[in-house]
């Protein structure tokens, strides 16, 4: 996997867990396995499925530090909209895509919230960093309003503030 954010390539800091659960330091669990992560002393990343409920996380915003949504195709768009759900619920921890999501999608995913994208190596081989870092000079504007403090293309259009 590749894993890289505004800046371009970065270092992956979260490990997955294994069978057993360290005693200290960073660590990210699936979503089945978050009460037992819950229970522990580790810095806490969650992986979730692109169907998972937001509102599920939201009593443990305190205690979960990342959180890496799946995206098991890039037509699939229910990650984008839990980005937008978790943030407007007050999430500021890390927030991760991950899946064969492609350049085009890096600044509406950035956008939505999200923090950092973890691609297969394969999109990675087709699509190397610079194409991704291109497309943040490429989108200047969302259909969604209130994206990074910016007017919608349709707030634009009709010349609202």
């Amino acid at each position: 996997m590749l894993l890289l954010d505004r800046t371009g390539e970065i270092d992956d800091l979260w490990p997955a867990a294994g069978e057993t659960l360290p005693e200290a330091g960073r660590i990210v669990v699936p979503l089945a396995r978050l009460g037992e992560a819950l229970d522990s002393d580790l810095e806490i990343g969650v992986d979730v499925p692109n169907n998972v409920d937001p509102k599920e996380l939201t009593a443990h915003f305190g205690r979960i530090a990342m959180i890496a949504v799946d995206f098991p195709s890039f037509a699939d768009g229910r990650g984008f909209s839990i980005a937008r759900t978790l943030r407007s619920n007050g999430f500021l921890g890390r927030l991760r895509a991950e899946g064969p999501v492609i350049s085009d999608q890096f600044t509406y995913l950035l956008q939505c919230g999200f923090d950092e994208v973890a691609i297969p190596e394969d999109v990675a081989l087709r699509q190397p960093v610079s194409d991704w870092l291109a497309q943040l000079d490429l989108v200047t504007s969302g259909y969604q309003r209130g994206l990074e403090g910016r007017r919608s293309i349709l707030d634009q259009r009709r010349g609202h503030a």
